[in-house]
């Protein structure tokens, strides 16, 4: 067995979200638990199927976005895992409403920040071990970090 990192290619501004799933029906499935939780949402879609063609479903509402997802699905090559890239939705917005789709198994990560896969491959596929997003810890916040974390809720509109 052979593990690799996968860096996952995004547009600064844009979120991803990965997950694993079970069943071709997943992109039709997500696509629709996503426009039916943000009207207007902007987002690529891609899933890699595990038998048969085994095929990069995808779909989407921007072109951009959608062909981001399957260049990311490419990337980590691991059979049903799927890729969503939002481009003007927060995954807070449709993060439930994913996870609640019958055939999604798991949700490994949902960022806006640098996103590396671990990506484990034995000759026969590969599979997803773990997620490195961002950065690690440069300290414990302080009480004016705490006041800044409760206003910037605030201002986002997440907290009264």
């Amino acid at each position: 067995m052979q593990l690799s990192i996968v860096e996952i290619a995004k547009p600064a501004d844009a979120n991803v979200i990965v997950g694993q799933a079970h069943f071709i029906k997943t992109v039709e499935d997500v696509y629709e638990a996503l426009v039916q939780s943000v009207p207007g949402i902007k987002f690529g879609l891609a899933f890699c199927e595990a038998s048969g063609p085994c095929l990069i479903r995808h779909t989407g509402t921007e072109a951009t976005l959608e062909q981001t997802a399957v260049e990311a699905a490419q990337a980590i090559g691991a059979g049903h895992v799927f890729v969503v890239i939002l481009g003007n939705a927060f995954p807070v917005n449709v993060l439930n409403q994913i996870k609640s789709v019958t055939e999604v198994c798991t949700v490994f990560c949902a960022t806006a920040n640098p996103l590396r896969m671990i990506v484990a491959e034995d000759g026969d596929g590969r599979g997803v071990v773990g997620v490195i997003d961002g950065s690690s810890p440069k300290g414990v916040e302080s009480a004016e970090h705490q006041a800044e974390r409760r206003a910037m809720l605030r201002r986002f509109g997440y907290k009264q």
